[in-house]
């Protein structure tokens, strides 16, 4: 393979990757806003609708990440679906499985979770705040994509599982945000590393068929 080849190829790779990966739609526009908050307002209270406003009129057309952290019942609700005896952690999965099966094909994916490894080290001015199960950061590639989430959300039943396996949880969003391991940075470092060394096998097969 010549030289120019592998690096046009690693080229086109990351410029794919970076396009989908990447939000260029810039922030969400008042009609799109209109609409979505349309749909929100079958389900939610005005309250929330405040919030939901607030989050779509303050986006900055860039990714963000949406810290979660949650607290499981000790025995789900027993809504439509969920099986006697079965966990609280079970019964969420029938809910986070196929949300973010769907968020991935838009480039959502989680930064990091993990279980609670102690009581709360440092709160205050928040009641019911000592003791978390379960933690997380994910990913949106835009808010735009969130919004779509959630208007697929309102359309299906999953997120009565939520609700069944959750006591108390809080989510908010994080943006402008930066972290170590972005895919975009990684991707570049491993093309790059990827093209040198086949860069580097050409030129000595090249070398030696001289």
């Amino acid at each position: 393979m010549k030289p120019s080849r592998i690096w046009i190829g690693a080229a086109a790779l990351y410029a794919a990757f970076f396009c989908w990966y990447t939000s260029f739609g810039g922030p969400l526009t008042e009609t799109e806003i209109a609409h979505y908050a349309e749909r929100l307002a079958e389900r939610a209270s005005p309250e929330r609708m405040q919030v939901w406003l607030e989050f779509m009129r303050s986006d900055s057309g860039d990714d963000f990440a949406m810290l979660n952290a949650i607290d499981f019942r000790d025995e789900p609700l027993q809504v439509p679906g969920v099986q006697p005896g079965e966990s609280s952690q079970a019964v969420l999965r029938r809910y986070s499985a196929p949300f973010m099966a769907r968020a991935i094909r838009s480039a959502a994916h989680p930064i990091f979770v993990g279980d609670a490894a102690g009581p709360t080290m440092d709160v205050w001015g928040i009641e019911g705040a000592g003791r978390w199960d379960f933690g997380g950061i994910v990913r949106y590639r835009s808010r735009r994509d969130l919004m779509e989430q959630v208007m697929y959300m309102l359309d299906s039943d999953i997120h009565d599982f939520k609700r069944a396996a959750i006591e108390k949880t809080i989510a908010y969003p994080i943006d402008p945000f930066f972290y170590a391991g972005d895919p975009r940075l990684l991707l570049a470092l491993l093309l790059l590393v990827a093209a040198l060394a086949l860069h580097l096998r050409a030129a000595r097969r090249a070398a030696g068929a001289g």
